[in-house]
C-alpha cells in the first residue's frame, strides 16, 4: 500500500511528482527521481517550494544530503526559482542546467531584474522572493546527449528549444517518460476528459520559436514514449494523441498571429483568438466546462501567451510575408 505523502505523489517507479504550490494547486510540479540512496529533483518551483520538497524528504526516510542533482528543464522562474536556495539547503547536490541558463543561475540578478520589468517588484516579491546565486564550482552545463547517472538509472538529456533556447527534455529509459519541462506544453488536470489528458502550447516571451518548438516534439514523441512528465502538470499518457492535439492547435495560433500581426488591437484579439482555439479542442474532447469557465481558467497563460507571441511577431516580422 502506498504511503500517503503530504505534497507527492508516486507517478512512476522511483518518480515522484511534488505539487510546488505556486500560484494554486495543480499548476507548478518538480519531479522527485529516487534510485539506490540517490535522488535528483527536476525543477524546484520557487524559495517558497522548498518547505513541501523538505517534508517529502522526511516523509520518504530521505535526507537533503542524499539529493545529488537540482535538474532545470530551463531557468523561467516556475521552474528554476528556488534553484539557489535548494543548493544551499541541499549541500551535496550539484546543479544541471543548459549552457545558456547556467549564468543565470551563477548569478540571477538578470533574471529577477526582467521579472520585476514585467511584474514589478512586489509581485516578485511576493511570488518569488530574493535568488540566491549558485556557486559556479557547483553548476554542470548540460545539453544534447549527456547522460545523468543517479544509482543504476541513466537519464538522457535532449537539446529542446522552442519555448527557451536554453531548454532541456530528459528521458528515463525506465519509466519511458520525458521530463518535458515546457516543451511539449501544459496539461492541467482539470481539464481531463474520457477521451484523456488536454494538451495546449505555451508561448511565453521571449523565445518563442514554433518552427524549433515543432521539431523538438517530434524529437520528443520519435522515442516512443509511454507517458510524459511536464511541469504543467503531473503525469500524462497517450503521447501520440498528445503530440497531435498540441502540433494541430500550435499551427492554428501561428495563423492567427499572422493575421493579426500589424492589428492595432493585436494583444486582446491574439487572447481572445487563442482561447477559442482552446476552447474548440476541449470540446472535442466533451468537456464540460463552459467556455467563459475555460477562458477564466486559463486567464493568465493566455495573458503571458498572447505576449509571448507578440514579441515572436515583433522580432521576426521580416520571415512573415
Amino acid at each position: 500500500m502506498q504511503k500517503h505523502l503530504t505534497y507527492a505523489q508516486l507517478v512512476a517507479p522511483g518518480i515522484y511528482c511534488v505539487d510546488t504550490g505556486f500560484v494554486r494547486e495543480q499548476f507548478d510540479a518538480s519531479y522527485m527521481v529516487i534510485d539506490g540512496d540517490e535522488v535528483a529533483f527536476i525543477d524546484v518551483g520557487t524559495n517558497y517550494s522548498i518547505p513541501r520538497f523538505l517534508t517529502s524528504l522526511d516523509e520518504l526516510g530521505l535526507k537533503p544530503q542524499q539529493v545529488k542533482y537540482i535538474v532545470l528543464t530551463h531557468v523561467h522562474l516556475d521552474h528554476a526559482g528556488g534553484a539557489g536556495e535548494m543548493m544551499r539547503v541541499c549541500d551535496q547536490a550539484q546543479l544541471l542546467v543548459h549552457p545558456r541558463g547556467a549564468r543565470h543561475m551563477i548569478d540571477p540578478s538578470a533574471l529577477r531584474a526582467g521579472a520585476v520589468g514585467v511584474y514589478g517588484e512586489e509581485i516578485v516579491e511576493q511570488s518569488y522572493g530574493q535568488l540566491l546565486p549558485v556557486d559556479a564550482s557547483r553548476v554542470i552545463e548540460v545539453g544534447e546527449g549527456h547522460q545523468i547517472h543517479l544509482g543504476s538509472r541513466a537519464l538522457h538529456c535532449l537539446d529542446t528549444p522552442g519555448h527557451a533556447k536554453h531548454h532541456i527534455a530528459i528521458w528515463d529509459p525506465i519509466s519511458r517518460g520525458v521530463f518535458t519541462g515546457d516543451t511539449f506544453g501544459l496539461s492541467y488536470r482539470e481539464f481531463d476528459t474520457e477521451e484523456g489528458a488536454f494538451i495546449m502550447p505555451t508561448t511565453t516571451p521571449i523565445q518563442f520559436d514554433p518552427e524549433a518548438l515543432k521539431d523538438s516534439v517530434m524529437r520528443i514523441s520519435a522515442l516512443n514514449p509511454d507517458c510524459l512528465f511536464p511541469t504543467h502538470f503531473s503525469r500524462i499518457n497517450g503521447v501520440e494523441r498528445l503530440k497531435g492535439l498540441f502540433l494541430k492547435q500550435l499551427d492554428e495560433i501561428v495563423v492567427l498571429a499572422k493575421q493579426l500581426k500589424n492589428d492595432s488591437n493585436r494583444h486582446t484579439l491574439l487572447k481572445n483568438g487563442m482561447a477559442k482555439i482552446h476552447i474548440n479542442h476541449l470540446k472535442t474532447m466533451n468537456c464540460k466546462l463552459t467556455a467563459a469557465e475555460i477562458t477564466e481558467f486559463l486567464k493568465i497563460d493566455l495573458e503571458l501567451n498572447a505576449l509571448g507571441i507578440g514579441h515572436w511577431l515583433d522580432k521576426s516580422s521580416s520571415g512573415l510575408n
